[in-house]
């Protein structure tokens, strides 16, 4: 699968994204605009659980969100894959972002 698809759902003050597919250089600025989309939100969880590959683009793009959000009800990321949860590691991502397998 080629590209990103992102499903927004939204629970009261909490929105929930959830991304499958690829964020890259190319997609990141759609995640991008449908995080400022949901900055009416206290608090914003991002599903990651049909993410299959997420490069530097995608992860300054969480780190922006993690920035806006930590000053409301914070930032979330559930169900990162394998592959996902090795580069948030080595990138030292794991320690600054909630995350929960």
């Amino acid at each position: 699968m080629q590209g990103m698809t992102i499903i927004k759902t939204q629970d009261g003050s909490a929105a929930t994204l959830s991304v499958e597919g690829r964020v890259d250089t190319v997609t990141a600025p759609q995640l991008e605009q449908e995080i400022q989309a949901a900055q009416d939100a206290q608090s914003l969880t991002v599903n990651l659980k049909g993410l299959e590959y997420i490069s530097s683009a995608g992860l300054r793009v969480l780190l922006s969100a993690h920035k806006a959000f930590s000053k409301k009800g914070g930032l979330t990321i559930e169900n990162p894959n394998d592959s996902v949860m090795e580069i948030f590691e080595v990138t030292g991502f794991k320690d600054i972002l909630n995350i929960k397998a």
